[in-house]
């Protein structure tokens, strides 16, 4: 010990000496010479092992056996240690780590946040390589079905509120489909691929995918035709009590578990006034390992595409379910914290709002911005910087162009292209005057305002709260 307590006090005088160097701005020659001698005894001091800290990290390879079919979508990639790592594929594996390491159990959220597939973009179908999603979960011990319901109420709102035209959200629970292929004759082994085959029924036929589970999985064609039974089959809460009669799939506790709870969920959807949104799909699989309840998918209802308009083909628009597994997944002690969740795609919702606008011939407005401030004349720049200042205290939307002298022109044309709504003009006989002339950028009408009631005139015509006196 007491070797190595004078090797550290020489290596601390080196570096005194190094430091005091350079701030001599001594030669780069010396300074080279004394870093030298300082590298030398930090090595001959080697790392103190009673020192030596735990770092606490996140597991290597978190996104292994998550998602089945899907991980060969994920992004890998290693560190320079060469440890495994990947880009996230979604927010709710991550959100699951994330109550484990901080212990838990009883959270609601929202989360917007980039994620990455090593898929084949598409852009006019939404697909992209890298993409943001939103988020909403609840987590925790509760009654069964009613935190499910809140989650489909929300979805349903969402895309209600968007506007994007009707929809549709497909309900299932991946007890009954277990419950279906366990009865059917498939083996536990091929439970999971033959659920990523079912999964494809929304995009190629019945014959293709029976084709692909005989022909690729292995799958015996008479189980297949027996699949194919109930797959094909959709409604609302009456196939479930029809579901419930059936002599064999009655007989099957996890799939008696998932008929129950849909029967109940429904019961909580018509009390949120959103059934008539809701079907009841046995088609529906969400190939995602870690699903272990109710799972859904909002589609868009097609409609014959407008002249112009090429068919949308973005698939589904938003999707979620129950995931009480996976949090134990990456608990030390498998504490298991109950989950149910839903996931909206942001780029596809754009890009089905973008092309609906194209169609319509309407532009997309890239901006808040409710007025612009401008000038007829030149040598107004102050004028204009008193105004915008005047309107940003007030909470209106506003700005100008960051030019001395515009020429009124181009300021109007960018309110146009931008799609700002209102021009507030300052010019000298303006301001002799006392007011601001106010135009429409749609209409081209301009009224003067006086400028103590533009402030009150402006929320007027952009439906901002009006000050009470």
């Amino acid at each position: 010990m007491a070797e190595r307590a004078a090797l550290e006090e020489l290596v601390k005088l080196q570096g005194e000496r190094v430091r005091g160097l350079k701030q001599q701005k001594a030669s780069a020659e010396l300074i080279e010479e004394e870093v030298g001698k300082l590298l030398k005894l930090k090595a001959q001091l080697g790392p103190d092992e009673s020192k030596q800290k735990f770092v606490l990290k996140t597991p290597k390879e978190t996104l292994m056996g998550k998602y089945g079919e899907d991980s060969k979508l994920i992004y890998d990639l290693k560190d320079q240690g060469g440890e495994l790592l990947s880009l996230r594929y979604d927010l709710t594996v991550p959100f699951a780590r994330y109550l484990a390491m901080n212990k838990l159990t009883n959270i609601k959220r929202y989360h917007i946040a980039k994620v990455y597939r090593r898929d084949n973009p598409a852009m006019t179908r939404g697909r992209y390589r890298e993409f943001y999603q939103c988020d909403f979960d609840i987590a925790g011990n509760f009654d069964p079905m009613i935190p499910d319901a809140e989650c489909l109420k929300i979805m349903c709102e969402i895309l209600s509120s968007l506007q994007i035209g009707d929809f549709l959200v497909k309900v299932n629970d991946r007890r009954i489909l277990d419950g279906m292929f366990a009865i059917c004759g498939v083996s536990d082994s091929k439970f999971r691929t033959i659920c990523s085959s079912v999964d494809k029924l929304d995009k190629v036929s019945w014959e293709e995918v029976k084709n692909e589970m005989v022909g690729e999985k292995g799958l015996a064609p008479e189980v297949a035709d027996r699949i194919g039974d109930y797959v094909q089959q959709h409604g609302g809460v009456s196939l479930v009590e029809q579901l419930l009669q059936d002599p064999k799939l009655s007989q099957n506790k996890q799939a008696l578990e998932g008929l129950g709870d849909l029967k109940l969920l429904f019961e909580y959807l018509t009390l949120f006034g959103i059934d008539d949104k809701i079907s009841f799909d046995l088609s529906l699989a969400r190939g995602l390992d870690y699903y272990t309840g109710v799972i859904y998918e909002a589609v868009l209802l097609q409609t014959p595409a407008q002249a112009g308009e090429e068919p949308l083909g973005v698939g589904s628009v938003a999707a979620g379910g129950r995931y009480d597994g996976l949090v134990g997944m990456f608990d030390p002690k498998g504490r298991k914290v109950p989950c149910v969740g839903l996931s909206i795609g942001v780029e596809r919702i754009f890009s089905i709002v973008e092309q609906r606008l194209e169609a319509l011939e309407e532009k997309v407005r890239t901006t808040e911005t409710q007025v612009l401030v401008a000038s007829a004349q030149k040598k107004l720049l102050e004028e204009r910087l008193k105004l915008v200042s005047e309107l940003w205290d007030a909470g209106i939307k506003a700005e100008l162009l960051y030019k001395k002298n515009p020429k009124l022109l181009n300021q109007l044309q960018y309110c146009e292209e931008a799609g700002i709504p209102l021009v507030a003009i300052i010019g000298e006989q303006e301001l002799k005057d006392g007011v601001i002339k106010l135009r429409s950028v749609t209409s081209r009408e301009e009224v003067n305002v006086r400028r103590e009631d533009l402030v009150e005139e402006i929320k007027r015509r952009t439906g901002q709260p009006l000050r009470i006196c």
